[in-house]
């Protein structure tokens, strides 16, 4: 049964996790906050990165889109993953204070705010190029041309790059990084396997596909839980089960979603 964040979480007796191992398939601060999380419910997060990022096939364009955007070349930069975030810092790419920033999700801007950067617009109702491009017209209260950089990666649609050309922006578009799946610890597998691994944390169709390719078929006493709508739709696409769904598309709402279903096995 899905379900979203809904609902308080017992505050008295033992916390809702306790005796719960979950596994983070992020690394970096975002894997270190979601880890403080679920340690704060009770639980142990057992943290093993699943998906990483590759150099783009051309660093030469991501080397002088990232010069411009230092030297304020920009009116805006769009971040649509915490993985564009990973590179943004592994280049110590310098954001000039001029530069607004355009995060698609709470995800990608708590891993903008992890990385010491800011967001400056998050789209409040749909986290997707699509919610980004409705809400637009608003944010910059309707300024064209807007001198725009896109960074995405290698297999990410051109959605919201072709939605503001239309609009009549100057858009320039590069590819950032390019997303390879990471073999987790045999160790991982065999606890996924036998049922040690209590809860599983979904945070991108990438991660979905992982976990089924390398953990699948999980078991139905694990628990399977995704960050939003969209990326429960891109799991079921890979044949990954979902039981429950982070409705507000946070990580902070996803650890939540996890201790409410662990309240609810307890108390049934």
């Amino acid at each position: 049964m899905t379900v979203g964040a809904t609902g308080p979480i017992p505050t008295q007796g033992p916390k809702p996790l306790a005796g719960w191992r979950v596994l983070v398939p992020r690394g970096g601060p975002w894997g270190d906050s979601v880890a403080a999380d679920i340690r704060s419910h009770g639980g142990t997060p057992v943290v093993a990165p699943m998906i990483n990022f590759a150099p783009t096939s051309d660093a030469e364009a991501l080397e002088r889109a990232l010069t411009g955007l230092a030297a304020g070349d920009f009116d805006w930069v769009t971040v649509t993953s915490a993985t564009t975030v990973d590179v943004l810092s592994a280049h110590q790419a310098r954001i000039h204070q001029n530069t607004r920033i355009a995060a698609v999700g709470e995800t990608t801007a708590a891993a903008l705010l992890a990385a010491g950067y800011r967001a400056d617009f998050v789209p409040a109702d749909d986290s997707s190029a699509a919610g980004m491009l409705e809400e637009w017209p608003a944010v910059t209260r309707g300024v064209v041309p807007l001198r725009v950089l896109t960074l995405r990666s290698e297999i990410a649609k051109t959605t919201l790059t072709d939605g503001l050309t239309a609009m009549g922006h100057q858009v320039q578009s590069v590819v950032a990084y390019r997303t390879v799946g990471i073999p987790v610890p045999e160790q991982v597998v065999a606890d996924v396997a036998s049922g040690r691994i209590t809860a599983i944390l979904v945070t991108s169709g990438s991660v979905a596909e992982q976990v089924q390719q390398q953990l699948g078929p999980v078991p139905e006493r694990t628990l399977v839980a995704a960050i939003g709508p969209r990326t429960a739709r891109d799991a079921r696409h890979y044949g990954l089960r979902v039981d429950v769904v982070a409705s507000d598309r946070t990580a902070e709402s996803l650890v939540d979603v996890v201790a409410q279903a662990a309240a609810r096995r307890v108390s049934s």
